[in-house]
């Protein structure tokens, strides 16, 4: 009898440090899904401002998210809601032939359903001025506040932060 019980606790024993080790499994797996999300989310945002999509790019964010910005350290406004940050994204897009987004690196903070982040971007900006074809080229920095709604990580607040601009003139 003393050797079944003994069994018995031996194989209890080996079902919890197995559960326990599946447990720590599951949530790096949950870690590593959630990272390569959020890096969709920002990469799917580029994509959908190059094809200049403003109506689905704003399902991307939360319904009462903020869009802020910086330029050359210098604050500029805050956007409120899908609403106005879609008013505001189109009629910047519009001003443009080409829009060229290219990712970089990125950090993220997970904490629960809720992470905060950072993404740098280059971003070209082809268009008519005075009659002559120019590029703009941008460096930004996103500074991204991120929550899971639904079982999706969507953006609730960034900071945009234009580190430096070039502007050239394109040859015909």
């Amino acid at each position: 009898m003393k050797k079944i019980v003994l069994a018995l606790a031996l194989v209890t024993l080996c079902l919890s440090v197995n559960a326990q080790k599946m447990n720590s499994n599951n949530k790096k797996i949950t870690v590593i899904e959630d990272r390569i999300a959020i890096k969709n989310l920002v990469d799917t945002f580029s994509v959908l401002a190059d094809v200049k999509d403003v109506k689905t790019q704003l399902l991307l964010f939360t319904e009462n998210a903020e869009v802020s910005s910086v330029t050359n350290g210098k604050p500029g406004g805050t956007l409120t809601g899908r609403k106005q940050i879609g008013e505001a994204f189109a009629g910047f897009l519009n001003l443009f032939d080409v829009v060229y987004h290219i990712n970089g690196q990125q950090t993220v903070t997970l904490n629960g359903n809720k992470a905060s982040g950072i993404s740098y971007c280059q971003v070209a900006l082809i268009g008519t001025e005075n009659n002559k074809k120019m590029k703009t080229t941008m460096g930004v920095i996103y500074h991204d506040d991120y929550v899971k709604e639904n079982g999706h990580w969507l953006i609730n607040k960034r900071q945009s932060n234009f580190t430096w601009t070039e502007k050239t003139e394109m040859k015909p």
